[in-house]
């Protein structure tokens, strides 16, 4: 598939389908399909779908080239019950809901892509994780990750080939980043220490406690370019060998004191001061997030894509922190 317009062989637009089409990647995504000569098509809380209306998100579906669904609440959020309940339900149902809309269709989608999260793989500091060896880990961020790849997967659906994309964070202007990138601008961008803190009862329950490695700033820390996200997207589209999980994340990961001491440097700080466990704990009650976000080491490399071929835009973190800057100061003009 090349060329500014893209079309069937029956000469009509070929028609791609972004489910959770509101989020960072989703937008992204829009609009590089619609760029690249596809009729563009959405599934959300608004759009030209909405979850629950099956019917007509099977219409949608119907004869579609490419569907991509990136549906998801955002993991970004304290793991209380109701929260954990719709990071998981987010995923699930709306990920069972377009199985069932391509397995009705008269005319199923060839390619279906799912996001998936690097997260499924365990806390790793002793080697790199990939889809053939990698090892899964434990905890409610992993047993979400395996039943959404589980929803994608299940059943059968012989005219569409299904791709879990295990997506690592995602940098771009207006991701996971920003954050980071403020708080290195107000001279907070030192490392992050994990250590002890209190373990309560419900959060060991729930799997949301996370556990002293004592990775004192050295935690791994994978990522991809959101231009490196369309890439693979496209790579996977145009190499039908490719089926099942799919690592997308740079091969090039990095580590949180890296990262931070990167990220300074991006923004002109040379000093930052380092968070040890106990600030990071209290800070995430005030901010309404997880310290796991920071602390678990995520050491993970995208042996598929590499191997058939596919080739980074942005392999490299400080190349890739330099272009999201560059690109924040042109559109603050």
């Amino acid at each position: 598939m090349t060329g500014k317009t893209e079309d069937s062989m029956d000469g009509q637009q070929r028609r791609v389908v972004v489910a959770g089409a509101s989020g960072f990647v989703g937008r992204y995504l829009q609009d590089a399909f619609r760029d690249e000569g596809y009729q563009v098509v959405t599934i959300g809380r608004t759009g030209d779908a909405v979850w629950g209306n099956t019917l007509r998100i099977r219409e949608l579906v119907d004869g579609a080239d490419l569907v991509v669904n990136m549906a998801g609440k955002s993991v970004d959020c304290r793991y209380g019950p109701r929260n954990r309940a719709e990071i998981m339900r987010s995923r699930v149902d709306t990920t069972l809901e377009l199985a069932e809309a391509i397995r009705s269709a008269e005319h199923p989608p060839p390619l279906w892509l799912n996001a998936s999260t690097a997260t499924i793989y365990r806390h790793a500091d002793d080697r790199p994780q990939d889809e053939e060896t990698g090892e899964l880990g434990e905890g409610f961020s992993v047993s979400v990750a395996r039943a959404w790849e589980d929803a994608l997967f299940a059943g059968d659906l012989p005219h569409t080939r299904r791709v879990a994309l295990r997506m690592a964070i995602v940098l771009g202007d207006g991701s996971a980043l920003v954050p980071l990138l403020r708080l290195a601008q107000a001279g907070l961008g030192g490392p992050q220490y994990d250590g002890p803190w209190f373990p309560t009862r419900a959060r060991l329950a729930a799997g949301t406690y996370h556990h002293d490695r004592h990775t004192h700033g050295r935690q791994r820390f994978s990522w991809v370019h959101i231009a490196d996200v369309l890439g693979a997207i496209r790579f996977v589209r145009d190499h039908e060998d490719l089926d099942g999980p799919v690592n997308v994340t740079s091969p090039n990961p990095s580590d949180n004191r890296t990262v931070m001491a990167t990220i300074r440097d991006a923004v002109g700080r040379r000093f930052g001061l380092p968070t040890w466990r106990w600030m990071l704990e209290l800070g995430s009650v005030a901010i309404r997030t997880e310290t796991e976000l920071v602390l678990k080491s995520r050491w993970v490399v995208p042996t598929r894509l590499t191997q058939a071929g596919y080739e980074f835009r942005y392999p490299h973190l400080r190349g890739a922190l330099a272009d999201i800057i560059a690109e924040r100061r042109q559109h603050r003009r």
